[in-house]
C-alpha cells in the first residue's frame, strides 16, 4: 500500500521562516495566484528507461518481490490473473482519473504484454478501482494512502471482511477479483500515483523492497509512476513459462530462461553484491520516523535510529540513503546544520548512480532551498538546472513545480526578473497537478518564496 507519511512530498526550510517573511511572501503569492492560475499541465508519455540491472539480480528481486508479504510473511505459491483482464471504476471519481488510467492502461499492454481492458462500471471486473473521500478510507487504515485487497468487490465487502481469512493474500490460490481503494479527493498526482502503484500490486508481486533503486515496489516512493525495471517484472510475472501455484523453486528454475529472453540486454551482465538483508528493526525506525504517530522529537530519533542501523549494517546503498534524507526532512525546522548535512551525504550515494537519479533530484531540491535561502541564486540554479531532466522524465509534477519555484526565486535574486516571471508561471500549471487546489498551490507558492533573502528584506521594511 502507498502510505500516507509519504505523500506530503516536500518539506522545506520555509518552515523555518520567521512569521513576518511568510506573511508578505503569502500576500504576494496569494495576490499572483488569484489573479492567473494557469491552466493544469500534464505529462505526455515518454519512453521509459531500460532497467539496468543484470538478469541475475533481476531474478533475486523477482524471488523476493513474489514469494513474500511486505510484513515479511512468506507466500507460498505465485497467484495471478489468468486470461483477459476486466477492470471498472465506481465512486466518486475525479476528472483526472479517467485520462491517467487510460494512459496507464496503454503502457500495461505495451510495455508489460498484459491483456487489460476497462469496462463499464455495472460490469462484473476482475479489478474494481473504488475513489472514497480521504476521511472514509483512514477510518479503517489509517496510515494508507490508497491500498488492494483480493476477493472483494466494493468498499462495503471490505468493510464486512476485513478481519477474515477470506482476504488473506496467502491464502489465495488464484486471482480471481481484487479491489483498490484510493482517494478521490486529493490531488491528480495523488490519485495517479495510487493508480500506478496498486494496480502494479493487484495484477502483480505484492512486496516492497527498500533496496530497489529503480521502482515503484519500493515504500521510499521515490518513484510515483511504472518504471522500465517494473514493466519487465510485470512483463515477466505474466510470462507463458509461469502459472498459478507455482512455488518459489520452481519459479526460480524457469526464471533464467525467461529473462534471457524478455531482457535479452542483462543476459551478460555481471551480477551486483548480494545486498544484506534489511532488517526489521530499520524498517521500523523508517515507519516510526516517517509515519503520523510520535512528536517531532520522537520522528527524529527514529530517523537517528535507522542512520545507525544502516551504518551498523555497512550498507551503503540506498537504504542509508534514504535514512540520512528522513533525518534531513525531519531536522529541517529545529536543527538546520543537521538537516543540511544529512541532505549532503544522502545526495553522495544518489548521485553515484544513474538509477538514483530521481533521488538525487529529491535532495538538490531540498539543498538549492539551502542556498537560496542563503542568498547564493548561482548555487540554486546549478543544482535545479542540473536535476530537471529527471524530475521531468520521473512525471512528478510536484517536485518539478516546487524546483521551477525554487529556480523563479533565485532568478530573481541574480537579476534575470522576466524569466523569473515565466518560469513562476510554469510552475503555477504543474503545481496544479501536483497539489491540487489553489490553496495548496498558493501555500506551496507562499513556503517558497519565503526562502528568499529578498523577501525577508522586504517584509522587515513593510514593518
Amino acid at each position: 500500500m502507498r502510505y500516507l507519511f509519504l505523500i506530503s512530498l516536500l518539506v522545506t526550510a520555509a518552515c523555518a521562516s520567521g512569521p513576518s517573511s511568510g506573511s508578505l511572501a503569502e500576500r504576494r503569492a496569494n495576490a499572483a495566484a488569484a489573479t492567473a492560475l494557469p491552466p493544469m499541465k500534464r505529462f505526455s508519455t515518454m519512453p521509459v528507461s531500460p532497467p539496468l540491472h543484470s538478469n541475475t539480480d533481476i531474478a533475486r528481486d523477482f524471488l523476493d518481490l513474489s514469494f513474500q508479504m511486505e510484513s515479511g510473511r512468506p507466500i507460498p505459491y505465485m497467484t495471478r490473473f489468468e486470461g483477459p483482464i476486466t477492470l471498472r471504476v465506481t465512486g466518486d471519481i475525479p476528472p483526472s482519473l479517467g485520462p491517467d488510467l487510460q494512459a496507464l492502461l496503454l503502457r500495461l499492454r505495451n510495455e508489460a504484454g498484459i491483456r487489460i481492458r476497462r469496462v463499464s462500471a455495472e460490469t462484473p471486473a476482475s479489478i474494481t478501482i473504488q475513489a472514497l473521500p480521504r476521511a472514509t478510507m483512514q477510518k479503517f487504515v489509517p496510515q494508507a494512502a490508497c491500498f488492494v485487497v483480493p476477493q472483494v468487490s466494493s468498499w462495503g465487502e471490505y468493510r464486512r471482511n476485513r478481519r477474515s481469512r477470506l482476504i488473506s493474500w496467502t491464502a489465495l490460490k488464484k486471482r480471481e477479483k481484487v479491489a483498490i481503494f484510493l482517494p478521490g479527493d486529493v490531488s491528480p498526482q495523488e490519485v495517479r500515483d495510487c493508480l500506478h502503484e496498486e494496480l502494479a500490486q493487484a495484477i502483480g508481486p505484492l512486496n516492497d523492497l527498500y533496496r530497489l533503486p529503480d521502482s515503484v515496489f519500493n515504500d521510499d516512493n521515490f518513484h510515483t509512476i511504472l518504471t522500465g525495471f517494473d514493466m519487465l517484472i510485470l512483463r515477466t510475472y505474466y510470462a507463458p513459462e509461469l502459472h498459478n501455484g507455482m512455488s518459489r523453486s520452481a519459479v526460480a528454475a524457469v526464471l533464467p530462461r525467461v529473462l534471457a529472453r524478455l531482457n535479452p540486454r542483462g543476459r551478460n551482465k555481471p551480477a551486483g553484491p548480494f545486498p544484506a538483508p534489511t532488517s526489521r528493526a530499520w524498517i521500523n525506525a523508517i515507519e516510526d520516523a516517517l509515519g503520523p504517530k510520535g512528536n517531532s522529537a520522537q520522528r527524529r530519533a527514529a530517523a537517528n535510529r535507522a542512520v545507525t542501523i544502516a551504518k551498523n549494517a555497512g550498507w551503503n546503498d540506498t537504504r542509508l540513503a534514504f535514512s540520512l534524507f528522513a533525518l534531513g526532512r525531519l531536522s529541517l525546522s529545529t536543527r538546520s546544520e543537521t538537516a543540511f548535512n544529512a541532505f549532503l551525504a544522502s545526495g553522495h550515494i544518489y548521485s553515484t548512480h544513474r538509477e538514483t537519479r530521481v533521488q538525487a533530484a529529491h535532495v538538490a531540491m531540498q539543498l538549492s532551498a539551502f542556498a537560496l535561502s542563503a542568498g547564493d541564486g548561482e548555487a540554486a540554479l546549478e543544482l535545479i538546472n542540473s536535476h530537471l531532466p529527471a524530475v521531468v522524465e520521473s512525471e512528478n509534477a510536484a517536485l518539478l513545480s516546487s524546483m521551477l519555484m525554487i529556480k523563479a526565486e533565485a532568478l530573481e535574486l541574480v537579476g534575470r526578473a522576466s524569466e523569473a516571471r515565466e518560469v513562476r508561471l510554469d510552475s503555477l500549471g504543474w503545481a496544479r497537478y501536483g497539489f491540487g487546489s489553489d490553496k495548496e498551490v498558493r501555500k506551496r507558492l507562499a513556503q517558497i518564496s519565503a526562502l528568499s533573502p529578498r523577501r525577508i528584506i522586504n517584509a522587515m521594511r513593510d514593518q
